[in-house]
């Protein structure tokens, strides 16, 4: 049911948006009467034809079907192939390992999608359990899953409106929207039509949205959309048509383990078909190129990438980011723009007064003791205003006069205690037409009077301005453009004023509310929080541009941006009206240096975050409130509000901030970069590796040696050199230079700035040296000469673990220390080696000879020579003279 066409009720239709039309109109429409409400037979014959008013869930898929569609990635097919080749060449100890990482990385698929399918059960959980409506001429209580349009809902302070209602009665309402729209205060309702067809959610003044919080006050409204035709429920559709996408290394990994597989083939036929031709037996040779196949597939790069990404979400987590989805630590460093939402992710979500305005003076707070008139405006603040102890000892209270209580508090103007000289007596309640409060305090014999309200309101009330001399005549015209002026700066400004009256008026009306003379103005705003701003600057050092997206008021939003150092003076605000549709979002971000979005809808966010991605950026998007999840759930990466965050954006979210500040987001990125460096090390040091063994295999025929190495040899390197200094390197510690780096390019291949050159030169030379110690012992008439081709091989491999540890810095300034992990592996794995060589039993597993001690010095000293081909690449990275425009 769309909002402009309304509820079919068995022909009935709304002519226009609800917001749109007279409540009389409505209640007509919907054949419906406010004193009445529906009939009971007529309320269960609607819900016949509309249904229960619940937020649907797609059915989910069975945890069998989710379980295989982990297993459909090409990189965890090739693996299954090479599990079965493992075993059908008889090496069941790597078939058993392969099995057992595809089966972890099969069940930590599952159950991340398992957790991510839980932001509808959430939604669920916001709906109201139970509402108040008229039905038969009485008031019944209901639950929400019953009501139907055309019910008429009774509310009061306390109740979340348990549909989409068009009010018809409203006094002193107002109802907290944070969560729907990202306004930041709690929205005064009223009844009175608007004009706008197309205006945003969050000046709907005459609407109450299921999922909000009514904060203040009470009223009776029509219900217009019930469901999934609510505004949440538009919201739930919106969650349930996205799907997830893959990550950035997701991505580069599918299309690396394609390309491999198909390199893999052709080289072992090339292998098969050079053994053939120089007489070699065709079972061995078989065997050599399956063995070779097998050993050239890094199967450890699954476990590698997820013990990486479990690692950095253990730390991460140490500090307040909790990961949701795995994946999202590794994206992090991929991330382009942060799209923030406002409030309570770059402000507190709490009012503050900060600007207060007197005869002609601005202060950023009250003085104490104050002096006049700042005494008397801070003595109005805190009488005029209706803020109670809570249950733990702190005031308690609607947002704003809990902000002007504690700004007079600040001063020492404690309520409980001016009210034992000054005592209420009575008051004039908020209403949306007058706009104004008064309360009446008793003051000796007199009576004082004093009156809030928005400030033209209470100006046209006025004659007399308060000074520090006494009254003065009031100039209201300069005193509206000094409001006008804080109104720009994006504060929430209120006018203070009081009057003197000889007793208390009977009866009490709106008449004591004239001939008052003005005390001042407060400023009220929602403040950044005191990390944001220097979040944002360290955001900036790291090439990642921030965007604020809120569904605040264009003022408001500009003034925070302006703090937080994210807009100047000329930077425009777009608000949701001029993405028109979405086709402004594709421009604003090369048109506009540092944007700022304003009363933007669910929808809009998601056409922001959709430009971006369309431009090659990837996108994160933080927000806390219900209005955020689909963004969030559409985001490369979305980032959820742990405290004040809501259930849904918390479960649609890729990660939680636990303390909700912003600057975790700078520390996640860093982690997800170091992560992402660190996988890049391992694909490195496993396919050099791989390539070491694929040249000595290649190569040794055509020089005239004989095969230098049999299948249980290249099995045993590849299970022990791919396998525990692989996983070592997960540890590394980031360069220095991580967060002074520009994002990768999105679309950046993994093996650019030098790695594929680095792979094929370093490869030749760990084949070379290996053939060259086959070639030397054999021409010293070593009969050990196999064992010496396996041992350096296998060395050179573990040297090679220890250069790479970083792509431009030399090992000494990395420290040979730092990464204690990796010098354990590599000491296990070269006891191992020497296991196979000097334990006697292994001697015709392995088919190996115990070495002499000159041949033994010999292979341990031949490896150091990649040591020092590597450190002289990198001396020429840090110089710029290679690698510059490798990235292709």
């Amino acid at each position: 049911m769309s909002e402009a066409s309304g509820p079919d009720v068995r022909g009935p239709r709304l002519p226009a948006p609800p917001h749109t039309l007279p409540a009389s109109a409505i209640v007509a429409a919907l054949d419906s009467d406010v004193e009445q409400g529906l009939t009971g037979a007529e309320a269960a014959a609607r819900r016949q034809h509309f249904g229960p008013n619940r937020v649907q869930e797609r059915r989910r898929r069975p945890l069998w079907r989710m379980f295989l569609a982990q297993l459909a990635d090409f990189m965890i097919l090739v693996l299954i192939a090479a599990a079965l080749i493992s075993g059908i060449i008889g090496s069941l100890v790597d078939t058993l390992a392969i099995v057992v990482i595809v089966l972890l990385n099969a069940v930590i698929g599952l159950v991340q999608e398992y957790r991510a399918e839980q932001a509808m059960a959430a939604l669920k959980r916001m709906a109201a359990p139970g509402a108040r409506v008229r039905r038969d001429g009485r008031e019944h209580d209901v639950p929400a899953a019953d009501l139907v349009p055309g019910d008429v809902v009774l509310l009061q302070a306390g109740n979340v409106p348990p549909a989409d209602l068009r009010l018809v009665e409203a006094a002193a309402l107002q109802i907290d929207e944070s969560a729907l729209t990202g306004e930041s205060q709690p929205v005064q309702k009223s009844t009175a039509p608007l004009d706008d067809r197309d205006a945003p959610l969050g000046e709907r003044a005459n609407m109450a949205f299921k999922g909000t919080q009514v904060t203040r006050g009470r009223a009776t409204g029509v219900v217009t959309a019930t469901g999934m035709d609510t505004e949440l429920g538009r919201i739930a559709a919106l969650l349930q048509s996205g799907g997830q996408a893959r990550t950035p290394l997701q991505q580069r990994l599918a299309r690396f383990g394609r390309r491999l597989a198909l390199a893999v083939l052709a080289i072992c036929a090339v292998i098969f078909v050079a053994g053939l031709a120089r007489g070699e037996p065709a079972g061995l040779m078989f065997l050599t190129a399956v063995s070779l196949a097998v050993a050239a597939i890094p199967e450890a790069l699954p476990a590698v990438v997820t013990i990486s990404l479990a690692l950095g979400a253990r730390k991460m987590a140490r500090q307040h980011a909790l990961i949701r989805h795995l994946p999202a630590v590794e994206t992090l460093g991929s991330v382009t723009f942060i799209c923030s939402d406002k409030t309570g992710t770059l402000t507190e979500n709490r009012m503050r007064a900060e600007a207060f305005w007197a005869a002609g003076e601005t202060l950023e707070s009250l003085p104490s003791p104050g002096p006049e008139p700042w005494r008397t405006l801070g003595l109005a603040m805190a009488l005029n205003n209706d803020t109670r102890p809570g249950e733990d000892g702190s005031l308690a209270g609607e947002p704003t006069e809990l902000a002007l209580a504690e700004a007079a508090l600040a001063a020492g103007l404690e309520r409980t205690r001016l009210e034992q000289s000054q005592p209420r007596t009575g008051e004039l309640p908020f209403d949306a037409e007058r706009k104004r409060m008064t309360t009446l305090h008793r003051d000796g014999d007199a009576v004082i009077a004093y009156t809030k309200g928005a400030p033209e309101r209470i100006l046209a009330c006025c004659t007399r301005l308060l000074a520090a001399d006494g009254e003065r005549d009031l100039d209201s015209q300069a005193v509206l453009q000094q409001a006008e002026r804080l109104a720009a700066r994006g504060y929430r400004v209120l006018a203070f004023a009081r009057r003197r009256l000889a007793r208390l008026p009977e009866p009490l009306d709106a008449s004591v509310e004239r001939q008052l003379t003005l005390l001042g103005l407060v400023g009220l705003l929602d403040p950044p929080r005191a990390e944001a701003a220097s979040a944002v600057e360290l955001c900036r050092s790291a090439g990642i541009t921030p965007v604020m997206v809120t569904g605040d008021h264009p003022a408001t939003a500009l003034a925070i941006a302006r703090r937080l150092g994210l807009a100047n003076d000329d930077t425009p605000v777009l608000t949701g009206r001029d993405l028109a549709g979405g086709a402004g979002a594709s421009r604003w971000w090369t048109d506009t240096p540092a944007p700022v979005f304003a009363r933007v809808s669910p929808t809009h966010k998601i056409d922001i975050v959709g430009a971006l991605q369309r431009s090659g950026q990837y996108v994160a998007m933080t927000g806390d409130g219900v209005n955020d999840a689909p963004a969030l759930k559409r985001a490369d990466i979305g980032v959820a509000m742990g405290r004040k965050g809501t259930d849904v954006a918390r479960e649609a979210a890729d990660m939680v901030l636990l303390d909700d500040n912003f600057a975790t987001i700078v520390a996640a990125v860093r982690e997800g970069r170091r992560i992402y460096d660190n996988v890049r090390k391992f694909i490195k040091y496993t396919m050099t590796s791989n390539a070491g063994e694929i040249w000595t295999l290649f190569l040794a025929p055509f020089l005239g040696l004989p095969i230098p190495l049999l299948p249980i040899h290249i099995l045993w390197i590849n299970l022990v050199t791919d396998g525990l200094p692989g996983l070592a390197l997960t540890a590394e510690p980031g360069d220095p230079d991580l967060m002074q780096r520009p994002p990768r390019p999105p679309r950046e291949p993994i093996f650019a700035h030098g790695m594929w050159q680095h792979i094929l030169w370093a490869g030749v030379l760990i084949g070379g040296l290996s053939i060259f110690a086959q070639a030397w012992a054999l021409h010293s008439g070593s009969a050990h000469w196999q064992t010496i081709v396996f041992t350096v091989l296998t060395l050179s491999q573990l040297v090679h673990a220890l250069a790479i540890r970083s792509e431009s810095r030399s090992l000494w300034s990395v420290g040979l220390l730092s990464n204690a992990p990796l010098l354990g592996a590599l000491a296990l794995t070269l006891l191992l080696q020497l296991a196979t060589i000097y334990v006697p039993w292994l001697n015709p597993v392995f088919h190996t000879d115990p070495l002499t001690a000159a041949e033994l010095g010999f292979c341990l000293t031949l490896p150091w020579v990649v040591l020092l081909a590597v450190e002289a690449e990198k001396w020429l990275c840090r110089r710029g003279w290679i690698y510059q425009n490798a990235a292709q």
